[in-house]
């Protein structure tokens, strides 16, 4: 602890699920230019959300839960959102309460730890409340009830996000629960139908203070490919299918001029409504889960920094923020960079986001042979 009372990163106990996240939080901050008091202010929260029984869990026992939110079941990941001209944007990504009691418990602490933080920094929990039916049912099914989003400003107090489970009430009823929710928040005439075997992943909400606040659908694409993940964005005057194409192809490390199937883990998109109007969607992202698709988290980089040097992006930043979370050699080891997206929102230049896995409990093992996604023919 310092003269001030603000806590030094070394004071965090990295022997606890809480402390080992918490330090590498307060250590990204620094890294990302946020100040000592914001960065021990944000670790505090993170804790806190956590919960006494998780975030002082020795990491010598196993996960307290599968938490769906991480490979390795930690309840917490970290991402990197960098646009030309500015620095990046941190984020954190947590399961309030560690997923703990199942899924009902977890939803209602899940709940209980937004509206109190919704009480510290004075925003409302009013479209949240008004969708508590649909995606908080007595008996819920899926991986998860409620992960909460911090987007970290100056100051202390960050932007506020929550993901639901669209499947809460049942896989077959996913569609008709986004449908509702959209509907009840004024997006009545949007719409978003799954095809071919793809899936509702999330339903997210922005709450706070948000410039321009969004409903947000994730959708997961099971063997996509380049050329066919180029014409998924509905989004009005989004970006032309061969940027997405050219992102994709350089995310999954595919030859250029090729077509494979990423058929390992499935690529994700979201659309972001804004605008209750027209339906069309103001943002579309696409989602690379680049750890599937590399021997280590060496050639990871090495394709995350050749994206952010095409969108005109600093990659020493995130060279930086790596060297926050792990002393590890990057070639030792994939999965430490999950995913790799590229975000248009209307009004806004296009962003480049790097996810970050914790690595609290466990690394996933260097691929000796990496093998190539299924070519279509």
């Amino acid at each position: 602890m310092s003269d001030d009372g603000r806590r030094a990163p070394e004071a965090y106990d990295p022997a606890t699920l809480g402390g080992h996240t918490a330090g590498q939080l307060h250590r990204l901050c620094r890294a990302v230019g946020l100040s000592q008091a914001d960065a021990t202010a944000y670790a505090q929260t993170l804790t806190d959300a956590l919960g006494p029984a998780v975030a002082r869990r020795s990491l010598d026992l196993p996960p307290p839960t599968s938490s769906f939110l991480s490979d390795d079941h930690t309840p917490v990941e970290f991402s990197l959102s960098f646009a030309a001209g500015s620095a990046p944007t941190l984020r954190v990504l947590l399961e309030p309460g560690g997923g703990l009691g199942g899924l009902a418990q977890s939803g209602r602490t899940g709940l209980r730890a937004v509206r109190e933080l919704a009480r510290s920094w004075d925003f409302a929990t009013d479209r949240l409340d008004e969708l508590e039916d649909l995606f908080f049912p007595t008996s819920p099914e899926g991986p998860l009830a409620l992960w909460c989003a911090l987007e970290l400003r100056a100051g202390g107090v960050p932007n506020v996000k929550v993901y639901l489970n669209p499947a809460a009430s049942g896989a077959a009823r996913a569609a008709a629960t986004v449908s509702e929710a959209l509907q009840r928040l004024g997006h009545r005439q949007a719409l978003l139908e799954p095809q071919r075997d793809d899936r509702f992943l999330f339903f997210a909400l922005d709450l706070g203070d948000w410039e321009d606040p969004r409903v947000k659908v994730y959708t997961a694409h099971h063997d996509l490919s380049a050329l066919e993940a180029g014409g998924l964005s509905r989004m009005e005057d989004g970006p032309q299918p061969a940027e997405i194409e050219a992102f994709f192809r350089t995310a999954a490390g595919i030859t250029p001029g090729r077509d494979t199937l990423l058929d390992r883990r499935p690529v994700q998109t979201c659309h972001a409504f804004t605008r209750t109007a027209t339906g069309l969607p103001g943002g579309f992202t696409l989602y690379v889960p680049v750890r599937d698709y590399v021997r280590h988290d060496g050639e990871a980089l090495a394709r995350a920094a050749a994206l952010l040097r095409r969108y005109d992006a600093d990659p020493g930043q995130l060279v930086a923020s790596l060297e926050a979370v792990t002393s590890r050699r990057l070639e030792d080891s994939a999965g430490l960079i999950a995913y790799l997206a590229l975000a248009h929102q209307r009004g806004r230049p296009p962003r480049v986001t790097v996810y970050i896995s914790s690595e609290a409990y466990a690394r996933r093992p260097r691929a000796a042979l990496l093998r190539q996604p299924a070519t279509v023919h």
